[in-house]
């Protein structure tokens, strides 16, 4: 059966912070952000939040499943206008991510430099629930988005393991050089020309 994918609503946001803390436990990132693993969910839920609240307003949350209990989820900014920043961004860094605040805006430091200036969507998070990967749901919601693009619009996305990057690869995502966390960790900054086939 062909997954559905729809739009979630503002009341969606929560689950869909709780689905992406899930998928990206076991990420080497995840790891270095939030060094404590008693802490390590709370921490990346509460920061995921900020971003997911701002895509409700800014951006596009494309889910397979019911707002209450999402299976995938793909958070896309439409980049093709200037967007604001997240409101209060600096005091609810602070208060999600507290010690660890600094590892947190060392990341963003680094998606910023790295970000393209050309105009285009930007894929901030893909997150499958565990026990329903390798079913193509992120190939399902990926090929839902660039159909939606039409010929005009590139992609852009920072992948955060080699498995990840081999699935964007497949979709027409290029790489390019890696950026890496102060402990190695690597991101990929992958960009799809506007034309790819979907």
């Amino acid at each position: 059966m062909t997954a559905v994918v729809r739009l979630a609503t503002a009341a969606g946001a929560g689950p869909v912070t709780e689905l992406i803390a899930t998928a990206f436990a076991r990420l080497a990132a995840v790891s270095y952000l939030v060094p404590a693993v008693a802490e390590r969910h709370r921490v990346m839920a509460d920061n995921f939040r900020i971003f997911v609240d701002h895509a409700v307003e800014h951006g596009r949350i494309e889910v397979v499943g019911e707002d209450a209990a999402p299976v995938a989820a793909a958070v896309w900014f439409p980049r093709t206008v200037p967007l604001p920043e997240p409101p209060d961004y600096d005091r609810r860094l602070v208060a999600a991510c507290g010690e660890w605040t600094e590892r947190f805006r060392v990341l963003d430091t680094l998606f910023e430099k790295h970000h393209p200036a050309e105009p285009h969507h930007h894929l901030a998070f893909l997150a499958v629930h565990p026990s329903r990967q390798n079913e193509g749901l992120g190939s399902t919601l990926l090929r839902h988005h660039h159909a939606e693009l039409g010929p005009d619009v590139p992609a852009y996305l920072e992948a955060s393991s080699a498995r990840s990057r081999a699935l964007y690869a497949r979709h027409g995502y290029q790489s390019r050089d890696p950026f890496h966390l102060p402990d190695g960790t690597p991101f990929w900054p992958m960009w799809r020309p506007a034309g790819s086939p979907v």
